[in-house]
């Protein structure tokens, strides 16, 4: 069973008996209809609906105010605080519990034994496998594959990480394709940033996107380069996997004018093409659909 522990995951608590409907009202899932044992991925947002993070809320399999978080440990505590500034009286506790717990990742059909921790399933697209919260302690003797296993394995499945592929406080949710990972709930109510995401979505006016692509050649080139479409830059490069995989953040509207024309995509000379992995419609690569 490959299991892998994901040292840039950490890990937050939050308890009390206001604790499901404080986290209901700010991030872009539904929270209420949370059940026990079972996991949302969502988003905590700026008022102008951008990410400030993304992140696992798991329900605890025991009681119904009882939430933990996964979420990328460098983020950790600016969250925790940040989710703080809305307490106000709500009866909620928030703690940050990343020096005392781990994340771990399995796939390939697995799933981890219970009794070690946290065990829930990822909730965004269901081959990625589940996700275990243990004690710090047992995480390395319980990992049995490189997190790098893990990363490529997410890369081949086309699934976008913040700060590889996107960058936090800059994107929205519609260009970390959130809206197509079961990251965004459109029928619920109010929530920080909400009034830009719903506009988007129903307007249909996203036009950039985290998009699986590959290098014919079978070598990728590094992170963060320019892609070009004849002249003209249409993205980013983010991470990559071997064979040439990789995840890019790029302009549809503008990839689509360029094939139209008969302008390949390149990466500093080495040609790049598009693929589309299961989650996603075609229609968001053709421009024709929003969602």
């Amino acid at each position: 069973m490959p299991l892998s522990h994901l040292s840039d995951r950490g890990v937050l608590r939050v308890t009390g008996e206001d604790a499901r409907h404080f986290l209901h009202n700010l991030v872009t899932n539904d929270i209420e209809s949370l059940g026990r044992g079972e996991a949302r991925f969502a988003a905590l947002l700026t008022p102008q609906g951008k990410i400030i993070a993304d992140f696992f809320v798991i329900a605890s399999h025991h009681t119904d105010d009882d939430f933990w978080i996964d979420c990328p440990k460098a983020l950790a505590p600016d969250l925790a605080k940040r989710l703080g500034f809305y307490k106000l009286r709500a009866k909620v506790a928030i703690v940050d519990l990343s020096g005392a717990h781990a994340i771990l990742a399995c796939w390939d059909d697995a799933n981890p034994e219970t009794e070690n921790g946290v065990a829930f399933t990822d909730p965004r697209f269901a081959p990625l496998g589940s996700r275990l919260i243990v004690d710090q302690a047992l995480a390395s003797s319980l990992a049995s594959h490189p997190a790098s296993l893990w990363q490529t394995h997410r890369i081949m499945l086309g699934i976008p990480e913040g700060s590889k592929d996107f960058t936090y406080s800059d994107a929205f949710p519609h260009e970390a394709d959130m809206d197509l990972l079961n990251g965004v709930d459109f029928k619920k109510g109010c929530y920080v940033g909400q009034e830009i995401v719903s506009r988007t979505h129903h307007r249909g006016t996203a036009r950039t996107r985290s998009v699986l692509v590959q290098f014919p050649a079978g070598v990728s080139a590094p992170e963060g380069v320019e892609i070009h479409a004849g002249t003209k830059t249409v993205g980013t490069l983010g991470s990559s996997a071997p064979e040439g995989h990789a995840i890019a953040l790029l302009r549809l509207d503008r990839v689509q004018e360029a094939m139209a024309a008969g302008e390949p995509l390149s990466v500093g000379g080495l040609p790049l093409r598009i693929l589309r992995p299961e989650w996603m419609p075609q229609a968001i690569l053709d421009g024709t659909s929003h969602a």
